[in-house]
């Protein structure tokens, strides 16, 4: 059996919070499982209506997190039958989800997935790598995690000095970066009032003793930017460098899934196809130079489907650093009245196993509430690679 009527529904996401903002002391099991269950009831879905569980997050950050494709699985409710399935791709994280959860419906081993994941990047650990074997006299270090995030394991390059050599070899410099920043957080503030982002977005419980909170927001989001706040702010990686906290995606937690199946089964089950899942493509780029790896990946993948950038309607390019959406620009001609029209990972925030269905589920609302059409979200991948999906509207309400 091999199915290629590969279709998404879609399904809800947390709000993204700021590191050690609102959903700091929320387990990534517990996020998650909100996540899943206001998925599948946005699809208008049973948990028993799903037979596999993809799940996508980079960090271990609690003691079930090892195992947390299985752990999120049975905490949401699925019936114990339900398989579960961990994925990393390190940015690409949540885009990979998406892409193995199809790779299940082909080959006929899933009907209807949930695919996504999560992070608690507030939640990383620090550890103490030196302590099993015991150790001499003195004191021990502790590496924190999160620095082992950012950090390319071949290079030992912050993913930001990976941005600045971008920047150097290509000429991008630090006002360009910063009018990229200011139009994401401008887009942002727009989709946020407007109400585009609350359609994604299923409110998160904070329990906190005996009350709890709502957080029902993306908390990243910055009204008020401008070019001269901005510009006031230093270089995050080099003295002379571009690179800094306004242009860079910030550090986020968060959780969000999307349903994919094949259409007919979709449908047989309850759901509203929204989109088709056209096909996608990975590339591997000099991890020196980690954010040009949009550019390949997109070239790879329109080639492989006949298709020029002109017949791509909406792009979403996850913006890790400005100067990579201003890469993919440069390289490609990507017009920018068509890409991150809501936003982007600076405004939003980038947790790697949220932002590609975050991106995903962007490009697809906005193709239906223009009345169809293509889109492709791409992304680079710390460690140097790329990745790019095409999705393709349906009409939810045709048969």
């Amino acid at each position: 059996m091999f199915r290629t009527d590969i279709a998404l529904a879609l399904g809800k996401r947390s709000p993204l919070g700021k590191f050690g903002g609102g959903l700091r002391d929320v387990p990534l099991t517990e996020l998650s499982a909100q996540a899943a269950r206001a998925t599948a009831a946005a699809a208008g879905l049973r948990l028993d209506q799903f037979d596999h569980f993809v799940y996508a997050t980079t960090i271990p950050t609690d003691r079930d997190s090892l195992f947390a494709h299985r752990a999120v699985c049975v905490a949401t409710g699925f019936p114990t039958e339900t398989s579960a399935l961990g994925v990393v791709r390190a940015c690409g994280s949540g885009l990979q989800a998406i892409v193995s959860a199809s790779h299940q419906v082909m080959d006929g081993s899933s009907d209807v997935a949930m695919a996504g994941g999560a992070e608690i990047f507030s939640r990383v650990p620090y550890v103490v790598t030196t302590a099993r074997w015991g150790h001499k006299r003195g004191a021990q270090t502790l590496e924190d995690m999160l620095d082992w995030a950012y950090r390319c394991p071949t290079t030992a390059l912050y993913m930001g000095e990976t941005a600045e050599r971008l920047a150097k070899k290509y000429g991008y410099d630090r006002a360009a970066m910063d009018d990229w920043a200011v139009m994401s957080q401008e887009r942002a503030c727009a989709a946020q009032a407007s109400g585009f982002l609350a359609e994604q977005i299923a409110p998160v419980e904070v329990k906190s003793g005996a009350k709890s909170v709502i957080v029902s927001a993306d908390e990243s989001i910055r009204h008020g930017t401008t070019r001269e706040k901005l510009a006031s702010l230093a270089p995050a990686f080099a003295a002379e460098g571009f690179v800094t906290a306004g242009n860079a995606s910030p550090v986020s937690d968060g959780a969000g899934f999307i349903v994919v199946g094949e259409r007919r089964k979709l449908r047989e089950a309850g759901a509203k196809p929204a989109a088709r899942l056209v096909g996608w493509a990975t590339v591997g780029v000099e991890p020196e130079f980690m954010g040009h790896g949009p550019v390949p990946a997109i070239e790879k993948l329109l080639k492989r489907h006949g298709l020029a950038v002109a017949d791509v309607d909406y792009w979403e390019i996850n913006e890790a650093f400005a100067a990579v959406n201003l890469h993919v620009e440069k390289q490609l001609g990507v017009p920018r009245a068509r890409t991150n029209l809501y936003g982007g990972a600076i405004s939003i925030g980038h947790p790697p196993g949220v932002t590609g269905v975050r991106m995903t589920h962007t490009a697809v609302q906005h193709l239906l509430e223009r009345g169809g059409g293509r889109a492709v979200a791409a992304m680079c991948l710390g460690s140097g690679q790329g990745m790019a999906l095409l999705v393709e509207a349906l009409d939810p309400d045709a048969d």
